[in-house]
């Protein structure tokens, strides 16, 4: 392992936590937001990124007990049975929805300084994924480089946003005088809630996801979590009180932040708020997307999920059969015509019914290992981690429920059809010895012994 000189602090895991939870979600999801609850959307998001990190309990749990290697997926590995492993990996494929909203987005943004884009949002979305998945052929290095400064840029477009947008905030925000708040009651605060769970999420990301490159990492993950989560809390709060509070609810109903952003900025402001803000955001989500998830693409299909196919890659070893699965994906739902709020449901309703199980299963692990839980940070009598983690998973039931019924016949009928799709592959592919149950059970032993190993090289 690195020398402590060399590893990461809890200041450094908190700023590259935060730079990685900022990103598309809030700039696309917010207009549904506030048409679900109005003015209260201040709350929803303020509430939802506590919510969203309950939903992702197991993780804190996981990286309090152990230093694990390969993050969340080495987590929900250690965590998940082998037919659900199967599950949670094909579905992985599926992240090209994810990658079709983004890519509307950005066009869409962009529309608002280029009109005429907005004619041909489709096929330009389409070209900007093609794009993106062509930049990541050769994984040069300048991609990273290039992530850096659009995350600057982002930062530097939000802090203006909430600077101009404050003072312009119209007097009584806070008073319901008109109704504003709770706009369509309780239902509709919750709705708002699981709808913006897009944005909220991802406080989790890089501290549990950076274990072995961090200083004290069972104790430095957990709290850089915390502190993440009250950042984007933070932010996004302060810019929900400007995206609702600028302009009256029939402007901005169901509206990106381009309409408040017009409202509150000089052109010049207006122009590189939408594209060095909202459009180099939602960019940085695509990319780092495609990227993220090429390698667990390879594995699941290493692993046996997927047929022989798929395991094939060019002589620079890049997984081309991969690759243009998760392309086809990602195109295919650009053309389908589904909406940007289907298209995010599609993509989290089946991560919130695995973090269903997951944060009850990880009772199950606190239980196997009570020397590391002795040890942890977060160690607690069991009968409290249990109720918490019984929270945890209804939070990530009622996030499912409220996508779903907010769904139209068809779009319930594709996350139907995806959730079946994954669980009827993952069937097959063990009941026909494609991938052998013994060996997936072997791994998750052996996963677990190296995290301890991991965890014990640490402590000494």
């Amino acid at each position: 392992m690195e020398g402590s000189k060399k590893k990461l602090n809890l200041f450094d895991l908190f700023t590259l936590g935060l730079g990685g939870a900022l990103g598309s979600g809030i700039f696309v999801m917010m207009g549904m937001g506030i048409s679900m609850t109005g003015r209260s959307i201040f709350l929803a998001v303020t509430i939802g990124c506590l919510y969203m990190t309950l939903a992702y309990f197991y993780q804190v749990v996981t990286a309090s007990m152990f230093v694990v290697p390969g993050g969340y997926y080495d987590m929900q590995a250690m965590l998940f049975t082998p037919t659900l492993a199967g599950v949670s990996g094909i579905f992985v494929y599926f992240s090209g929805l994810a990658l079709a909203m983004s890519a509307i987005a950005m066009v869409e943004y962009a529309g608002m300084v280029f009109p005429v884009l907005l004619n041909f949002t489709k096929p330009i979305a389409a070209a900007i994924v093609l794009l993106f998945f062509a930049a990541t052929v050769r994984g040069s290095k300048f991609l990273a480089k290039l992530s850096d400064i659009m995350v600057i840029i982002l930062l530097i477009s939000i802090a203006l946003f909430v600077i101009f947008g404050l003072p312009r905030v119209q007097p009584g925000y806070f008073s319901n005088s008109d109704g504003g708040f709770f706009l369509n009651g309780v239902g509709g605060f919750f709705g708002a809630i699981s709808i913006m769970s897009w944005a909220c999420q991802g406080a989790t990301g890089a501290p549990c996801s950076m274990m072995l490159a961090t200083k004290n990492a069972r104790r430095t993950a957990p709290l850089a979590v915390i502190l993440v989560t009250i950042g984007i809390a933070v932010i996004y709060g302060l810019m929900s009180i400007v995206s609702a509070g600028v302009l009256p609810f029939e402007q901005i109903d169901g509206q990106n932040l381009s309409v408040v952003a017009q409202a509150i900025f000089p052109r010049p402001l207006y122009v590189m708020f939408i594209l060095g803000g909202a459009v180099l955001a939602i960019a940085t989500t695509l990319l780092s997307t495609i990227a993220m998830l090429k390698e667990p693409c390879m594995q699941v299909a290493n692993d046996g999920w997927l047929p022989a196919v798929f395991k094939k890659t060019t002589k620079n070893g890049y997984p081309y059969v991969v690759q243009g699965f998760f392309l086809l994906i990602a195109l295919v739902s650009i053309f389908s015509g589904l909406s940007l709020e289907s298209l995010v449901s599609l993509t989290m309703i089946p991560q919130m019914l695995m973090s269903i199980y997951l944060n009850l299963a990880v009772i199950s692990l606190v239980k196997k290992h009570p020397e590391q839980w002795k040890t942890s940070i977060l160690h607690m009598p069991m009968p409290l981690l249990c109720i918490l983690c019984g929270i945890a998973s209804i939070c990530s039931l009622i996030v499912s429920y409220n996508l779903f019924i907010g769904l139209d016949t068809v779009s319930m009928i594709a996350c139907v059809g995806i959730v079946a799709l994954c669980v009827i592959v993952a069937v097959v592919r063990l009941k026909t010895g494609a991938v052998d149950r013994n060996e997936i059970l072997r791994k998750q032993a052996a996963m677990v012994e190296r995290a301890v190993e991991f965890t014990a090289e640490e402590n000494s």
